[in-house]
């Protein structure tokens, strides 16, 4: 398969007046070949609280002990992904939604004993992408991983991973074009707060490594690096702006491009 790939993330920037959804129904009918990986936090953070079960976050990470890692799963896996491919399918587009655990996926393991059952990415097998791909079909991956690597007797089958770099991941193993994170900030800021709209890769580390790129944003950024390993460019971009993502492919010039 020697299509051109577009991966996308979503952030939680999905709402009732969103435009992600038409532009990626769009540029579907338009030729383009994606891949949507999404978060979900907010919704699992709400369905945690209504069954009185306490969330710590670590570095933007969920700390996820069997309970949480419960919820979590049916939250991504199944509230979140089925409702953003009934909203691309009704438009219609054409998406399957698959978790990091279908067709092997995503394997992952614990990625440290203090944030509990949350996966690193060890492994992606990109085929289950690409039988959907080459079948004219929209993946809609949810960020839940197939634990396959150094797996404890009696530990779950299954754990929380971070979309960001999931995403990331996905994208280096699909070799694709360009990786697009869309988020709920304008992109990446300097310290005064001034848009930064082109970074090279080394740029973008020392920005890390200075702590003006913190919080949330470093999974994001670690994920762009790791994507242009085989990316030819990936994005930062506000997803909260009208038809952010269609804008982005066809003109350019949003948020915060990281070049190698």
């Amino acid at each position: 398969m020697n299509k051109v790939i577009i991966v996308v993330k979503l952030g939680s920037t999905l709402g009732n007046h969103d435009t992600t959804v038409e532009d990626l129904v769009y540029l579907q009918q338009h030729g383009e070949s994606l891949v949507v990986i999404h978060g979900g936090a907010k919704v699992s953070t709400g369905w945690l609280s209504r069954l009185g079960i306490a969330t710590r976050f670590v570095d933007g990470e969920r700390v996820t002990d069997k309970a949480t890692l419960e919820v979590v799963t049916a939250a991504l896996a199944g509230l979140v992904n089925k409702e953003i491919v009934a909203a691309i399918n009704n438009l219609g587009g054409r998406a399957v939604g698959i978790s990091g655990v279908d067709g092997a996926l995503i394997q992952a393991k614990i990625k440290s004993e203090e944030m509990g059952y949350v996966g690193a990415v060890v492994k992606v097998d990109t085929a289950p992408l690409k039988v959907l791909l080459d079948s004219g079909y929209i993946p809609v991956v949810a960020p839940v991983s197939l634990h396959s690597v150094d797996k404890p007797d009696k530990a779950p089958q299954i754990l929380n991973i971070n979309g960001d770099p999931v995403a990331g991941e996905i994208a280096a193993a699909l070799g694709a074009e360009r990786l697009i994170f869309l988020t709920d900030v304008v992109g990446i800021c300097d310290q005064s707060g001034k848009l930064l709209p082109r970074l090279s890769a080394s740029e973008a580390e020392a920005l890390m490594a200075s702590g003006v790129v913190s919080g949330g944003m470093v999974p994001k950024v670690t994920a762009c690096l790791r994507a242009l390993t085989t990316t030819s460019t990936t994005h930062i971009i506000d997803g909260r702006q009208p038809h952010a993502l269609l804008k982005e492919i066809e003109e350019g010039g949003g948020g915060t491009t990281i070049q190698k």
